[in-house]
């Protein structure tokens, strides 16, 4: 096969995008560029490697297969270049992916232990929803990735092998609300009460679900503000422009002008903390942060 290094990177961007048009602005590629290097790839490789789909692109069998070789001549590639420009870093570096809370409740905590027990890795972050992160991983764009799933927690997504999972907590959704206002001073809330307030949530799709209305809210709701932020979300709450859901590890973070309620007449939703890897022996470093992130509970 000939295959180019500008293919591979683009066959690791497409895989972790999920669309040509997403990889190549990510890239800073055109679209139809993108597309020529896929049709490339396939031809060289002699097989399909993408699955066209109404939601986007997915790798064949034969795709993720070529995509577990392309990690690693990247990742050598990048080694190779360090070596003979002498900047090898002196630190081992782990590439860390976050769902959008967890930076706040989870990672301060994890560095500074990090800090103290191992100083010399260095973690880098990238924020993003778990189909996100998911992908990441696949492609080799992150080493390790803080997830969250809701039960019966299956999978996270149907490709093999299946990634390397632990179990870090599970966590309580409650409702954030204004400290002020119709539910001052109270520590409970019942679902009934919550179909008609004003709600700030993210935006969202089946692809890429992100919090912010009750999950067993009765009804439809009535989303005044959206918002991906969650200091925009709870600032707008300590505002009193509306109501939001967080879960109960935001607690510590909160703005002033915030209180949390649990909800009664409804199943408690609950939410676990995960984090995952590729399968395979991870590295010490690896190992590291992922102690570190367990530790935070």
């Amino acid at each position: 096969m000939d295959i180019s290094s500008t293919g591979l990177r683009v066959l690791r961007q497409i895989a972790e995008s999920g669309s040509f048009t997403a990889a190549a602005a990510r890239l800073g590629y055109t679209q139809s560029a993108v597309s020529r290097q896929a049709a490339s790839l396939e031809r060289s490789a002699g097989t399909a490697l993408f699955e066209r789909r109404p939601d986007g692109v997915r790798l064949t069998p034969a795709g993720l297969t070529l995509l577990r070789h392309a990690r690693t001549i990247l990742d050598c590639l990048t080694a190779a270049e360090r070596d003979l420009t002498g900047t090898a870093p002196r630190t081992e570096l782990v590439r860390l992916g976050l769902f959008l809370s967890a930076g706040a409740a989870i990672l301060p905590l994890a560095l500074t232990r990090l800090a103290a027990t191992d100083p010399q890795i260095t973690v880098t972050t990238t924020e993003g929803t778990t189909p996100s992160l998911v992908r990441s991983l696949r492609a080799g764009s992150i080493d390790l990735a803080v997830l969250t799933s809701r039960p019966p927690h299956r999978p996270l997504d149907g490709e093999s092998p299946r990634l390397h999972v632990e179990t870090v907590a599970d966590t309580e959704l409650v409702v954030a609300v204004p400290s002020t206002g119709a539910f001052a001073g109270r520590t409970a809330v019942h679902v009934d009460e919550l179909v008609d307030v004003p709600w700030i949530a993210a935006p969202a799709s089946n692809a890429e679900p992100l919090l912010g209305v009750w999950p067993g809210l009765p009804g439809r709701p009535d989303i005044v503000h959206c918002a991906r932020d969650w200091l925009t979300k709870l600032q707008l709450v300590a505002g009193g422009f509306g109501v939001t859901t967080v879960p109960w590890r935001l607690s510590p973070v909160l703005p002033p002008g915030v209180s949390l309620l649990h909800v009664e007449g409804a199943p408690p939703e609950v939410r676990r903390v995960l984090v995952a890897r590729l399968p395979g022996r991870p590295t010490p470093a690896v190992t590291a942060v992922t102690r570190a992130i367990a530790s935070t509970t």
